[in-house]
């Protein structure tokens, strides 16, 4: 089953985890070098253990291919996931008057009274993003993270390369190339984003008519980004597979740091004694000639019914 891969490295950082303190101050349980296969052809890996959100993983990926870093685009399809970082930026910014977000992101996990004024601010933020250009890209920008690297690499003559646009184009001309990289990690821009690159290279591979993609992650959250990550790219390949009138072969997953935050392990328990349901199918529609013109409307899943959603709370 598709989803066991997932479900076996869990197991694994509970049964081996070595402890370690992190950078948000939350703790983790870590393992280091870890690879997970998936076979495209036997469903889609969206895991049904527990419900995750596919709408968050398709606008999310469209974000990256459209070479956005505002998260405009994000909140218009209601989308939340990069927004803590944004915001951030603006309740430490001299443009911010109202109550003090000191260390909000624990305050509001913590802090029943804190909790509805964290709320009411971060809406107020949200709408701000939505209806005012000038804060929006303000506030909304989170620097040169994956959209930026992936379709608009600065280079030191001024120019810039889309990596997605050559590597799409490498796989039509030349699929035996070994040279069908992607690379998010660009250590000229890391100081200036709002957060490193998680996954940092993907690779292509063609073979009997078949494209696979090996994503290296440099650290993975296991219980909340690594599901989101192993969906993103298996549809990612899908929708190139498509493009080049590939069928899809592997998503290959390679973790670097994979940990479960200290505060996941509950959750992470309670989903492994719960048993795993039939694969989803993803079904793409549209005649599109390239990927970037895709809507969110054209990317459906068939069949996903999983177990209820597990929630935990976000380290930053």
């Amino acid at each position: 089953m598709l989803e066991e891969a997932y479900l076996q490295l869990a197991r694994t950082i509970l049964e081996h985890g070595t402890y370690k303190d992190d950078r948000t101050g939350t703790g983790t349980y870590s393992i280091f070098g870890y690879q997970m296969r998936f076979d495209l052809s036997q469903g889609f890996p969206l895991l049904t253990t527990k419900k995750v959100p596919f709408g968050l993983i398709k606008s999310e990926l469209l974000w990256f291919l459209h070479g956005d870093t505002n998260i405009r685009f994000l909140l218009q399809h209601r989308n939340h996931i990069w927004d803590e970082w944004a915001f951030k930026n603006w309740v430490n910014s001299p443009d911010y008057v109202g109550p003090t977000m000191t260390n909000f992101e624990h305050r509001r996990l913590t802090d029943p009274d804190f909790a509805s004024v964290y709320q009411q601010t971060k809406q107020r933020f949200d709408e701000q993003i939505l209806n005012d250009d000038a804060f929006a890209a303000k506030f909304g920008n989170l620097g040169d993270v994956y959209g930026a690297q992936w379709r608009h690499w600065q280079t030191r003559n001024g120019q810039t390369i889309d990596q997605i646009a050559n590597v799409i184009d490498m796989i039509k001309t030349t699929p035996n190339s070994r040279r069908l990289i992607v690379s998010a990690w660009n250590p000229e821009d890391v100081p200036s984003m709002a957060l490193p690159p998680c996954h940092t290279l993907f690779q292509f591979y063609v073979a009997d008519g078949k494209l696979s993609c090996q994503l290296y992650q440099r650290s993975g959250d296991v219980f909340l980004g690594v599901p989101f990550n192993i969906a993103s790219y298996a549809l990612l390949t899908h929708l190139i597979a498509k493009e080049c009138g590939l069928a899809v072969g592997e998503f290959v997953h390679t973790l670097g740091d994979a940990h479960l935050y200290q505060n996941h392990l509950t959750q992470i328990k309670t989903q492994l004694q719960r048993p795993v349901r039939p694969a989803p199918q993803l079904q793409l529609s549209g005649a599109h000639a390239s990927i970037f013109d895709y809507q969110m409307k054209d990317i459906q899943l068939v069949g996903y019914d999983p177990a209820p959603a597990i929630k935990a709370p976000v380290a930053i």
